[in-house]
Formats: structure tokens, sequence, C-alpha cells
């Protein structure tokens, strides 16, 4: 039966022109070699820097699209949406007792923070998988 699959593989890749298109060479695990238009490899790959054992705070930063955030009307609470490059967005809050000490600024931090240690846990799996696959 015919049907979809997802897969994750950790490859290397540079820049080089084929027919004068941009796009990459793609060197895989088992050393086979192929070439991939920019759009497409740049569709389906994430950098992850000179080091494929590890997510980098640059990984973590770099996968965030777009932040917006607003006060709610109760006066002490953030709401914060993080767009991603993948196109899923993550919702978080962050509140304070009292109005008074309410400050946009530190409940923004807070909820940004709270987006970067979802994105540290999912690349972390997604690395996981990319480096060792799928175990029985």
């Amino acid at each position: 039966m015919t049907q979809y699959y997802v897969g994750v593989k950790i490859i290397t890749a540079w820049p080089q022109k084929k027919d004068g298109q941009p796009g990459y060479s793609v060197k895989y695990e088992d050393g086979y070699i192929s070439w991939s238009p920019a759009e497409a490899f740049e569709k389906a790959y994430y950098p992850m820097g000179h080091d494929c054992t590890q997510v980098s705070p640059e990984m973590v930063d770099g996968f965030i699209k777009e932040v917006h955030s607003h006060g709610l009307e109760d006066g002490k609470t953030v709401f914060l949406s993080a767009d991603m490059k993948n196109g899923f967005v993550q919702y978080e809050t962050s509140s304070c007792v009292d109005p008074k000490n309410f400050n946009h600024e530190t409940g923004k931090e807070i909820c940004l923070e709270r987006v970067k240690d979802t994105i540290w846990k999912c690349l972390g799996f997604v690395v996981q998988w990319g480096r060792f696959g799928l175990k029985e």
C-alpha cells in the first residue's frame, strides 16, 4: 500500500552550482553524493554549523522566525506567540501577582525563554533521530 513517510537524517553539504543553477552537493553517511536545487534543499534541511553532535544556541535562536507579544486586559499578564521556521506557532504567557509590579519586557523575556526551552527539547529529539535513526 502506498503511503507518506517522514524522515530525519544529518548530511554534509556545500553550495555548488549545476548547469548555472544554485544548489548544494549533498554527501550522505554511506558516502553517496547527490545534488539538490537550492530551494528544495533549504526547504528540507536546517543548518547545524560544524558540530552535528549537539544543539547549539544559534540553532535554537535561528529557528524562531518572528515573536509577537502584548499585555492582556488584566494588567499583569504578557501573551507571546512565536512563529517558527517550519510554520509551527508556540504560545506562552507570563503573569505577576500585582499589576503594580507588571513589566512587559520582563514578562516577554520569561515567555521567550520558555519557547527556547521547548525548541531545545524538540531539536534535541530531531538531532538524536538524525544521528542514530530509529531503534526497534
